[in-house]
């Protein structure tokens, strides 16, 4: 199946380069260019692709306001996106807009490929790099760590092995296999770890599970 995107930068040289990686990939089609925020929402209506590939700094609409704005559409596509390593308030920033992934923008092109197919199959990727960075800033937010400790005590057997396994970044159809159990109970089990930790989506639940020590910044198991 080919995954269709659209992809978000204000820097043409960037984009350039952006779609020579992806254009190598047999399942992987650009369907849209934009060079801001209100470009991509549009392209996103107009051409309803699979994901977002959207750096976070452009001008006017910039990638977070369009990330918060793309949340409020039905049947929104996840947004992967690109970030700085020396911006904390980006990359929290990120996680609140709703991005369901995001990448340094020196990441590796497989690596790129390979967050970019998860988060279009539903799953999410943090950048190992920055994830500690995040849990600083939700520990300076919430206190020391007992409080993800205790949302996650909340969860049953099942849920935090299902939290663990979206950590991993599998989506719910690889949870699903590794389980011997059908999507509609994985997609169960994600909602109530969702209501249960009282987070928006798979990144806010991530994050929490990293800083309960659940899961282990950098680790995935792919």
């Amino acid at each position: 199946m080919t995954l269709r995107l659209v992809l978000a930068d204000d820097q043409a040289l960037v984009r350039a380069g952006l779609r020579l990686i992806l254009r190598a990939e047999h399942d992987l089609e650009v369907v849209a260019e934009c060079a801001d925020g209100e470009q991509a929402i549009a392209a996103v209506a107009a051409h309803r692709p699979d994901v977002v590939l959207m750096d976070v700094r452009m001008p006017g609409t910039d990638g977070l306001m369009a990330t918060r704005r793309l949340r409020d559409l039905h049947d929104a596509p996840p947004v992967l996106l690109l970030t700085t390593f020396d911006d904390d308030d980006v990359l929290w920033g990120a996680v609140e807009a709703g991005a369901a992934s995001f990448l340094l923008k020196d990441t590796p092109a497989e690596q790129l490929v390979a967050a970019l197919r998860i988060t279009a199959a539903g799953g999410s990727w943090l950048d190992p790099r920055v994830t500690p960075r995040l849990l600083a800033r939700l520990r300076d937010a919430r206190g020391p760590n007992g409080d993800a400790t205790a949302r996650l005590a909340a969860l049953t057997d099942r849920e935090t092995e299902v939290l663990a396994l979206m950590a991993d970044g599998s989506t719910n159809s690889e949870i699903a296999e590794r389980l011997h159990v059908g999507e509609r109970t994985v997609k169960s089990h994600v909602t109530a770890i969702f209501m249960k930790l009282s987070v928006r989506d798979r990144a806010g639940a991530i994050v929490l599970a990293f800083d309960a020590g659940l899961v282990r910044p950098g680790h995935h198991g792919r």
